[in-house]
């Protein structure tokens, strides 16, 4: 049996993406031209891959047996070729990598750049998303979070820490006055992170002797899903914010944000490097892990 890998790629796309009009947009193709490879493949088996619908299409068992394998095909085709390529000019081929917005923006991107030099044929594409995706079914291989996520399906490599800093304007603190202990907080405007699902909460571990922890949800005016424009808000003395070392650090060298409540101390968050362990690392994501890790694992915006 003689199978067409365009036609397998195109069915494995329609399945993650779950209709062909998003893997017809992914693949820059018209929706004829998917749909009759579709077919096309389907008769090449002699077999029904897909459940349509008018709103979706849905893998039927035969053809979930044959995704799963042949993305496991394709993972070690691919394997094959990156191997080859490398014993003769090293990485090549291309990466979709997802991070977050504000990390990608100040530290990320610069080390992709740094790395893009060493390996000149390599091509990556970084998307940069505050939300919790299912990165995998959107195509990317790998993905870096702060914070992991609990998914038993994908492996997590630590890339470094970073602390979490509540923190003001010296304008707010002089109109306000610095709160002296965590229940003062209610008595604040208090900044929010909107990018959760849940009713936020802000936790923190007293120095003092009893170490006792202390939670308190935040309550204020104003709060958006991206931690820069929290900070700039902060920034403008509209109130505190619990928000990571790598955002604020230089305005807090140069003291125009102030630290606050010293003495309690947040959880730090965990920068994450996640890939699929379904399809194992390629070697394109273990060499930009390795990177990573080696770069970060003295993180530059906690020293002074």
């Amino acid at each position: 049996m003689k199978l067409d890998l365009q036609e397998i790629e195109t069915y494995l796309r329609v399945v993650e993406l779950g209709g062909v009009s998003r893997a017809a947009e992914d693949l820059a193709l018209s929706k004829s031209v998917v749909s009759k490879r579709l077919s096309d493949l389907e008769q090449r088996l002699g077999a029904k891959l897909l459940h349509r619908s008018t709103r979706r299409v849905a893998p039927t068992d035969s053809g979930m047996a044959f995704y799963t394998q042949a993305k496991e095909a394709l993972f070690n085709l691919g394997e094959a070729a990156e191997a080859a390529a490398f014993n003769d000019s090293g990485l090549r081929g291309r990466l979709h990598v997802l991070a977050p917005m504000s990390f990608g923006t100040l530290w990320l991107a610069p080390l992709i750049a740094e790395f893009m030099h060493q390996h000149s044929q390599l091509e990556i594409s970084l998307h940069l998303e505050d939300r919790i995706s299912d990165f995998e079914r959107e195509g990317y291989d790998l993905c870096v979070r702060i914070s992991r996520i609990g998914d038993s399906a994908l492996i997590a490599r630590k890339l470094a820490s970073s602390a979490r800093i509540l923190c003001a304007s010296p304008d707010y603190l002089q109109r306000h006055g610095a709160p002296e202990t965590v229940e003062a907080l209610r008595g604040h405007e208090c900044i929010g992170y909107s990018n959760v699902s849940s009713r936020q909460f802000w936790s923190f571990e007293s120095t003092d002797e009893r170490g006792e922890l202390a939670n308190i949800a935040p309550r204020g005016r104003f709060s958006s899903n991206n931690g820069e424009v929290m900070r700039e808000v902060v920034l403008a003395g509209l109130g505190l914010a619990l928000l990571p070392s790598f955002l604020v650090h230089h305005h807090l060298k140069a003291g125009s944000l102030i630290e606050v409540l010293p003495h309690a101390r947040p959880k730090p968050y965990s920068i994450y490097a996640m890939y699929p362990r379904s399809s194992r690392a390629s070697r394109k994501v273990a060499a930009l892990c390795d990177f990573l890790q080696q770069r970060l694992f003295e993180p530059p915006w906690e020293q002074h």
